[in-house]
């Protein structure tokens, strides 16, 4: 619970019937036919008269539910009135308090079911005011402007805290770690910072150039990043506590181990992983092959395996790589994807071919070990199973093929054992996810984790949310030195 409550103006009851009333303003996208081929960004965003617009149809209720549906409880009537006024800049100050990378949160957040889904104007109006669209706009327009927005740094406190991964928790909690004074390092296994925001989440829904600018402004904080450092292999944490001078560590390293369905025929040639798949072409660059020399299977049909935001990202992906045929292939119903409603919409629109209440059973190859088909059975909805939602059972009978050229698994991810296995004292759950306290603290002293690390695979935004935590509490362990 967050405890924030809005105590500033409140509407005249007039101007909180007209409010009720107005249609949610639409954000400009590019056009679908001419996107389907490009990698540029497909949300155009709003501008100043739309935001201001928008931002005037919040209701400024004092309970904020909107507060409490965010994982890092963002003063969302406060920046939202801000906006309303024309003071852009401001608003960013606001946001700045709770979420130092709102450029990125305003494009990747499942607003819709968290600020968004809590709106009180969605229950008046059925449209929900576009916090999400507005974040975004605020974070562009001080990008664009001269104006930058204030952050107050603490009076240097003389501790070394260090954060294994680049992700947006690790980045978070090396924001907040940072405003309090402490001296932060920031250590990376791959050649660029940012996590699954720079290997996992295209171009045309996040452009790089968003995820640079906000980590120059991390490192304008004196925060320090290491990248080519895999944690593990060049140090031990273990080596970071006791030799290297850190008072504190946060792991913050992710979900990153593939998960496949274990069919015959996954070891052929054109099976990837999602992971595999977007990391060659969102961080390596694979799209703007020859250019740039790391090669991805451009194939005629496409097969992506998955529901959640990953599988669309892989299948939008292969329509811009050219696929002719990109299929979706999901084992449930349309209403169960966990996918945001927006990414599904786009896929439709760029041609995406989905194939509901589907699972595929094995892949066939030719005499040179290329997949080349897939053999699916059709699935029916039973009773509701762990996961809250109706377990998918298959139709005897019902197979057929599928020709195929490129097969992309995107059912999930685990936990990659080389940090927790070079970590005595670092307890793990059954799945292999690191065992932490409502503090966030681990089972090794002085060694705090967040995001998919401990909660398997989760959002950007509760990632964020758990690094503030653990920074929070860090913060408090440098001061004490209690652990208990």
């Amino acid at each position: 619970m967050s405890g924030y409550r809005y105590t500033g103006e409140k509407l005249p009851p007039d101007e909180m019937k007209k409010r009720m009333h107005t249609s949610r303003n639409k954000m400009r996208e590019q056009d679908q036919r001419a996107r389907a081929r490009n990698f540029e960004e497909v949300n155009l965003g709003y501008d100043a008269k739309t935001a201001t617009k928008e931002a005037k149809r919040c209701l400024l209720c004092p309970t904020s539910p909107c507060v409490e549906g965010c994982p890092v409880h963002i003063k969302i009537p406060e920046f939202l009135q801000k906006v309303a006024e024309g003071k852009f800049i401001e608003a960013l100050d606001v946001i700045m308090q709770d979420n130092v990378l709102p450029a990125i949160t305003g494009r990747v957040c499942p607003q819709e079911i968290q600020c968004e889904g809590s709106c009180t104007q969605r229950k008046a109006s059925g449209e929900a005011v576009g916090i999400g669209y507005l974040e975004r706009f605020v974070a562009d327009y001080e990008r664009n402007s001269s104006r930058k927005c204030s952050i107050e740094i603490a009076p240097p406190t003389g501790k070394k805290v260090a954060i294994v991964g680049s992700g947006p928790g690790g980045l978070s909690a090396a924001a907040d770690l940072a405003r309090m004074g402490h001296e932060v390092h920031v250590f990376e296994a791959l050649h660029k910072p940012g996590g699954v925001l720079v290997y996992g989440i295209p171009e045309f829904r996040l452009p790089k150039e968003i995820i640079s600018y906000e980590i120059k402004r991390l490192e304008s904080m004196g925060v320090k990043i290491h990248t080519n450092h895999l944690i593990g292999r060049i140090y031990t944490v273990d080596e970071l506590l006791e030799e290297k001078g850190f008072g504190a560590v946060y792991l913050g390293i992710g979900a990153g181990l593939p998960r496949f369905m274990g069919i015959e025929g996954e070891n052929l040639n054109g099976v990837y992983s999602a992971n595999e798949y977007l990391t060659r072409s969102n961080l390596m660059k694979a799209y703007r092959f020859p250019k740039y020399d790391t090669p991805v299977m451009k194939g005629k049909n496409v097969a992506v395996i998955g529901g959640g935001n990953v599988a669309m990202d892989a299948v939008r992906t292969a329509v811009r790589l050219g696929a002719n045929n990109a299929y979706l292939i999901y084992r449930r119903s349309r209403e169960q994807m966990p996918a945001r409603d927006e990414e599904v919409k786009h896929a439709e629109e760029e041609g995406v071919k989905f194939m509901f209440l589907t699972k595929p059973v094995r892949y066939i190859g030719d005499e040179q070990g290329w997949v080349r088909k897939m053999e699916c059975i059709k699935m029916k909805l039973g009773e509701i199973d762990e996961s809250g939602r109706r377990k998918a059972i298959p139709i005897e009978g019902t197979e057929f093929m599928l020709d195929i050229d490129i097969v992309v698994v995107s059912i999930g991810t685990g936990a990659n054992p080389l940090l927790t296995g070079t970590t005595p004292g670092l307890e793990t759950n059954k799945w292999g996810y690191i065992e932490v306290d409502e503090q966030l603290r681990t089972t090794k002293k002085g060694v705090f984790a967040g995001g998919d690390i401990v909660r398997g695979g989760a959002t950007v935004i509760l990632a964020m949310g758990d690094g503030r935590k653990a920074a929070k509490a860090m913060d408090e362990y440098l001061k004490t030195g209690e652990w208990e």
